[in-house]
Formats: structure tokens, C-alpha cells, sequence
């Protein structure tokens, strides 16, 4: 545990520690500081600000790590049901630029059940090399025997940047492999670079609503960890013939125990394209009118071969399933085309879909915010639009 006290015989009672404190925490009692717990975050301030020596911060977690002993950019590969997800490929295109400036090696990791196969492909996509660790356990994601195969290799191989989708697998994982191996994470990136003099993985991310970005960096911690959104980097190109060194590892059964059984995994049942893999997606917000209203988009995303969207709001009205919700809260997307209906456009939707490369918005109101990143606005009844829209299509796509 990280503690602080104050040293009364070096106390001076000059009152520095007071205005340095951020919080609040600090005040004088017969010219000696005392510091409410309470309110104190441990941030070290006062400390730095005395320059009596007289406030003693101990710092939580031990010995300080060799961080010299850490190296590799890992990207950590989602599969499921044996197939390796898309936004492993993205995130190997990216890991190859962070590799490359750092003078280290790509390395994928791939968990599972017979994924011999799709182990030796990675090397197309521009691996260097690959852990796998085959069991019958790791078939189908389960949080603990993930995070006890994740964080042995971690601490046996020690790299120096681990970077892993923010799907719902890929947060559910990495956060806890960070607390096992005292890392630091941030989630949710939309840009990584690195600092080449330091050695820092530079982690950029929307911050207060998407109101600014910030840059994130863990100078104090290995390995560096990193949540990177869906469809924000561009995939790793094939390189036909391209091989990667496969180092397969092996554990103990006990590894692979868990204090929960996976009974059965029940998909979802949709007559579209799941948005995440989409090039068209038509979105509906509460504008739409309600429940009944989102079949006019099914018709449309039918016609057009793509996926149905929604907003946050719409999702809470329970009008459409939570995969489908676009946003902050939601998926991030980047279709070729977005249509989005009935939504008025708040900073936590235009997160999830502003990259969208043309973006369609059909709304009553013409003042919506929504109209000021569209590429073309239409501004009406979604539901006398919609079926419209659909019909011509069709005309001229010939269905």
C-alpha cells in the first residue's frame, strides 16, 4: 500500500505543502501540516514542494521495474470460432509502424483450439512471430484461462508494447492482464505513435466527449498496453509466401481453470451484415418514431446491402439490440456510406461514424447537428423518405 506522513520534527509550518495540494487535503494545526486522508490521492505534490524534507511518500508496488528487460510489439489476436477477427489485422498493420521505429519485432499471440492453421497466416500479415497457445479450453473466450495463459506469457517473454482490440473480448481481457502485471493501459485509441528517444508509446484518444484528444504515455510501466477501436487504422496487407516463427507454448491444466462454465453461445439472428464489417450502414435514432419503424431501415440496408445502425437512444427505447448501437458507448465504424436517420447528431454518436468516408443524413429538423459533418442532407419525414429511398434503389439496382 502507498502511504504518506508528515515528519513533525522537520515540520516548518511555512505552509507550501498547503498551496501545492490540488485537492485540498492539506491545512495547519499549531503551525504543523496534517493531511486528510480522505480527500489526499497520494499525487505526490506536497512532497515535491517541501523543501523541508518533511513529508515522506511511499510509493506502492515494490521494486522498481528493469524496464530495459521489456521488448516486441505484441498485438493480441482475436479469433472466433477458429476465425481470427478483422481488427487483428488492422491492429498488425499498425504494430508494424510502432515495431519498425522501435527496432524490435511484431509479434502476434493466438489463443484457442486448432488454430495451428490460421497461426502460420500471420505471418502474411506481417508477423515476425507468433506465441499460440493450443488447448481445448481456450476454444471460446472465458475470461480467466485467457488472462492466466496472457499474463504467463507476459511475464516469461516481457514485451514492451501490447496492443488489443476494444471489442467487448478485448476490454474484458486486457484490463485484467494489466492489473496482474502492474502495466498501464489506456483504452479506446484512435492514433499510436512513438516517442523513439524515450522508448514511449505515444496513445492517443478522444477525451471530455471527444471534446479534445489526448496523448497518453506510461513511462513508468511495462509493458505499455493499448485498446484500439474497430475500422480507426487500415489492415496489414497480405504478403503471400511471408512466414513468422511459431513458438507454441504448453501449461499446466490447472492454467486453464475457470470459475465459470461456458454452457452454450447463442448468436444473434439478424437478416443484415454485422456493422462492424459493413460498407453501408443505415442508422436509426429516436426520430424514427419507434419500435416498429427500424423495418423500414431493414428494407433499406436489405436493398443495399448492408447493416442497420442506431443511436444510443434508440438502443435505450429498446427499439433495437445493443450490437447494433453506433457511438461513443457503442461500436466506432467507417463505411463507405452511412445513412443516418433520424438522429440528431450528438458528440457521442459522431464519434462512433464521423470517419464514415460519405455520410447521409435525413432529419426534420434542419438546424440538427447532424447536417454539419453530413456529406448531403435531406431534410424531411424519415418515414416518408426512407420507403422513397428504398423504392429507387431498387429500381435502379435492379432488386
Amino acid at each position: 500500500m502507498a502511504s504518506i506522513k508528515i515528519l513533525l520534527d522537520k515540520c516548518t509550518g511555512c505552509t507550501l505543502c498547503v498551496k501545492s495540494c490540488p485537492f485540498g487535503a492539506i491545512h495547519m494545526a499549531e503551525r504543523k501540516a496534517v493531511i486528510d486522508m480522505a480527500k489526499c490521492t497520494l499525487c505526490g505534490a506536497c512532497a515535491e514542494a517541501c523543501k523541508f524534507a518533511a513529508i515522506e511518500l511511499e510509493k506502492a508496488g515494490g521494486p522498481a521495474k528493469d524496464l530495459s528487460a521489456y521488448k516486441d510489439v505484441w498485438v493480441f489476436c482475436e479469433q472466433k470460432k477458429g476465425v481470427i477477427q478483422s481488427i487483428s489485422f488492422e491492429l498488425l498493420g499498425e504494430g508494424r509502424k510502432l515495431a519498425d521505429k522501435l527496432g524490435v519485432k511484431l509479434c502476434a499471440v493466438l489463443l484457442g483450439g486448432g488454430m495451428e492453421d490460421a497461426a502460420e497466416k500471420l505471418g502474411e500479415r506481417g508477423a515476425d512471430k507468433v506465441y499460440l497457445v493450443d488447448h481445448p479450453a481456450l476454444k471460446a473466450y472465458q475470461d480467466e484461462p485467457y488472462t492466466a495463459v496472457l499474463v504467463k506469457l507476459v511475464e516469461e517473454f516481457k514485451p514492451e508494447v501490447i496492443l488489443c482490440g476494444a471489442s467487448t473480448i478485448g476490454r474484458s481481457l486486457i484490463s485484467r492482464v494489466a492489473i496482474k502485471t502492474s502495466a498501464g493501459l489506456t483504452a479506446d485509441c484512435t492514433g499510436l505513435d512513438i516517442d523513439e528517444k524515450e522508448r514511449l508509446l505515444l496513445q492517443t484518444r478522444p477525451a471530455f466527449g471527444g471534446n479534445i484528444m489526448a496523448t497518453i504515455i506510461a513511462p513508468d510501466h511495462r509493458p505499455q498496453m493499448a485498446t484500439v477501436r474497430h475500422k480507426v487504422m487500415k489492415e496489414a496487407p497480405v504478403q503471400p509466401g511471408r512466414t513468422a516463427e511459431i513458438v507454441s507454448k504448453a501449461y499446466p491444466e490447472e492454467t486453464f481453470a475457470s470459475r465459470t462454465r461456458l454452457l452454450n453461445v447463442v448468436e444473434e439472428l439478424t437478416s443484415t451484415v454485422n456493422i462492424s464489417e459493413a460498407d453501408i450502414i443505415v442508422s436509426g435514432g429516436r426520430g424514427m418514431g419507434g419500435k416498429e419503424n427500424f423495418a423500414l431501415l431493414e428494407e433499406l440496408a436489405k436493398v443495399l446491402g448492408g447493416a442497420v445502425g442506431a443511436s444510443r437512444s434508440a438502443v435505450d427505447a429498446d427499439w433495437i439490440p445493443y450490437s447494433h448501437q453506433v457511438g461513443q458507448t457503442g461500436k466506432t465504424v467507417c463505411p463507405k456510406l452511412y445513412i443516418a436517420c433520424g438522429i440528431s447528431g450528438q458528440i457521442q454518436h459522431l464519434i462512433g461514424m464521423q470517419s464514415s468516408k460519405v455520410i447521409v443524413a435525413i432529419n426534420k429538423d434542419p438546424d440538427a447537428p447532424i447536417f454539419k459533418i453530413a456529406t448531403y442532407g435531406i431534410v424531411g419525414d424519415v418515414n416518408e423518405l426512407v420507403p422513397a429511398l428504398t423504392r429507387e434503389f431498387r429500381r435502379v439496382l435492379n432488386k
